[in-house]
């Protein structure tokens, strides 16, 4: 008689949003600890797309959109950085008809479509019993919408922008925090080698977590941070001051993609395409400052122009592998999840507050933003962190929002 041996059920686990280090080791803990347990793993390709895009009826294509995880193939990617399930910024509810999959355009024809009903129906078909989606706001606020649908969903909180509500930490934010860091100081030899200023443009939409931590560990000597609107040439005098002061006569400013200054009307975008969740492509502010801080130094500068360096980090801090903080904090949200799972319980997030691992309410990601609190955090005046005492304060100080 051939023995069967049956699973306790099947964990589904998939990736949105932008890639951050740390995405491989969750999936990998996640993996590893589901397989012990008992559970079978299907990994979703491509994030949501992955259940927009699955045909039923084409088995053959099923490999484009879902695979079969085991500890062989998840222990080969947990060291490396990026998510080798891929990614997407689909949100299924809301799918402009150029994105609709072929085998699915006769039914939807609108200009936006939701397609939350071909997402249930192919997690019915996968047979998953628990869905554990790793992303920042806008995927996990998808993610929400099918617990509400009855979907068991246990999500684990993924951005560089550190900037999901409900958790002190975010996967990814730490490896963010290290490379602006180590790249700053890299960039300080140009800078002194030509008596420049240089701004550096960094990752946050609407929070300005990674300018702000790194101005704080010494990297740069000023910030500018999209929730607070600052004045150019207030930003320039105390550059110019900086620089005086400095022996080597350059000044640092780092500048969040998502800040914006007296007489700005909006942030500044590459384009003006949007992507599904309302997005338009950020980039560029630092560049528009360094050219109004040329203009405007010689009024600081004994009537002599300051010439600028003016370089956007972008991708080079979310590509590579994870530093030591996202590989053990992803590690520890996989097992989490597991630990929610095997308890029965769905409808969380897992999290860290104020330095310990636990878990909220999904909900939480939908019902606020996660933003730095100016007041508390912020100088205006000097246009740098504030802070005065760390009794009791999360390991990156200002990133708790409870």
């Amino acid at each position: 008689m051939v023995h069967v041996r049956k699973t306790k059920g099947t964990i589904g686990i998939l990736t949105g949003g932008g890639d951050v280090p740390g995405l491989n080791p969750a999936i990998r803990a996640v993996t590893v600890r589901a397989i012990r347990e008992g559970y079978r793993v299907q990994g979703i390709r491509r994030g949501w797309a992955g259940l927009v895009e699955m045909d039923r009826d084409d088995r053959k294509g099923l490999v484009d959109h879902v695979m079969e995880l085991n500890e062989e193939v998840v222990n080969k990617i947990a060291r490396t950085g990026g998510t080798f399930l891929h990614t997407s910024r689909t949100r299924p509810s809301r799918v402009p008809k150029d994105n609709i999959p072929e085998h699915l355009k006769d039914r939807f024809t609108e200009e936006l479509n939701d397609l939350t009903d071909e997402v249930l129906a192919n997690l019915e078909f996968l047979g998953i019993d628990t869905l554990i989606p790793i992303g920042g706001d806008d995927t996990l606020s998808y993610a929400v919408h099918l617990h509400e649908k009855g979907v068991p969903i246990v999500a684990i909180p993924k951005t560089m922008d550190n900037d999901v509500p409900g958790t002190d930490y975010c996967i990814g934010f730490s490896t963010c925090v290290t490379r602006t860091i180590e790249m700053t100081h890299a960039l300080r030899t140009s800078a002194g080698s030509h008596e420049r200023f240089l701004i550096i443009e960094v990752f946050g939409r609407y929070a300005g977590f990674t300018a702000l931590l790194p101005a704080m560990a010494g990297a740069s000597h000023r910030c500018v941070i999209p929730e607070y609107t600052f004045d150019i040439e207030h930003l320039c005098e105390l550059l110019s001051a900086d620089r005086a002061s400095n022996p080597s006569r350059y000044s640092v400013v780092l500048v969040s993609e998502g800040a914006t200054f007296t007489g700005m009307d909006e942030m500044v975008f590459e384009d003006q395409a949007r992507d599904m969740y309302g997005h338009k492509k950020l980039g560029g502010v630092g560049d528009r400052i360094a050219r109004l801080l040329r203009e405007s130094s010689p009024k600081f500068n004994k009537g002599r122009r300051v010439n600028i360096i003016s370089q956007r980090l972008g991708y080079l801090v979310r590509c590579g592998d994870p530093d030591a903080m996202d590989s053990i904090v992803p590690m520890a949200f996989g097992n989490l999840a597991m630990d929610l799972i095997l308890d029965g319980v769905s409808g969380r997030l897992v999290n860290i507050r104020n330095g310990r691992y636990d878990n909220v309410p999904i909900d939480v990601v939908t019902s606020r933003k996660k933003l730095v609190d100016v007041k508390k955090f912020y100088n205006t005046e000097r246009l740098r962190p504030l802070y005065s005492r760390f009794d009791g304060a999360p390991v990156f100080i200002m990133t708790s929002d409870y």
